[in-house]
């Protein structure tokens, strides 16, 4: 499969300080990318900057092979990233669907199209975002994306703030969204074995460094390889 997202050599930060060393990274149309690694790794640093919110340091970022100019939401956004970021971002004082109208993009999905992900926000349409549970905010955060029409979507902590059992409903819709649509999802999660079970490909990052990668089911597989990922451990595969 032709590459979506390429990142060469990327270098990201706050400022002139790297929070990101140079990371080459190419993921294939079609599939969802675990991002993983402690906090204070540099795993929202990634997004933010892949979303044009922070510029780069050094480096790039290609969407289906045209570079992207560093620290232009506006342009990454009309390119087709779009950040679901971990705060969600919702309008609260509007209504479900007006949060859905608003976002909707010239030639993307149907609102309806894209509530079959999400069927529990079908009955809450009419509810300010601000009165929504976690879960649903969650899934509102999401199909807002969606919209929008994304070659690649950057969800940063899908599960924050949510209880284990609303994470294991929400997160197989990642790996439906990549099915259906042909779409990139890099996914940032704090839920290292849920993540891999929707993954295609995964990363670990530490410190700014890429420790591990390879494919989600071997990774997995392997528990003791990710915790000494997670310990900074160089292993075979890693960058």
């Amino acid at each position: 499969m032709s590459a979506a997202l390429e990142c060469r050599g990327l270098v990201a930060g706050h400022g002139s300080v790297p929070v990101l060393r140079p990371l080459d990274l190419t993921v294939a149309h079609g599939t969802v990318l675990a991002v993983l690694g402690p906090n204070g790794a540099g795993k929202t640093t990634l997004l933010n900057t892949l979303a044009g919110l922070l510029p780069s340091i050094g480096g790039e970022v290609l969407l289906d092979g045209h570079p992207l100019p560093a620290g232009r939401p506006r342009t990454a956004n009309r390119s087709g990233l779009v950040l679901v970021p971990d705060d969600r971002a919702l309008f609260t004082t509007l209504t479900v669907r007006e949060n859905l109208v608003l976002a909707r993009r010239s030639g993307g999905p149907a609102i309806d199209d894209v509530l079959d992900l999400f069927p529990a926000l079908t009955e809450r349409l009419g509810v300010h975002a601000g009165a929504l549970s976690g879960g649903e905010q969650q899934m509102l955060a999401v199909a807002r994306g969606l919209v929008q029409r994304p070659k690649v979507l950057l969800i940063d902590e899908m599960s924050m703030g949510l209880a284990p059992v609303i994470v294991e409903d929400l997160l197989p819709v990642v790996r439906r969204i990549v099915d259906e649509t042909g779409a990139v999802v890099v996914l940032v999660e704090q839920h290292v074995q849920l993540a891999l079970e929707v993954a295609d490909e995964a990363i670990v990052l530490v410190h700014g460094d890429v420790t591990l990668r390879g494919a989600a089911t071997e990774l997995a597989a392997d528990r003791r390889r990710l915790e000494a990922a997670y310990l900074g451990g160089a292993e075979d595969g890693a960058a």
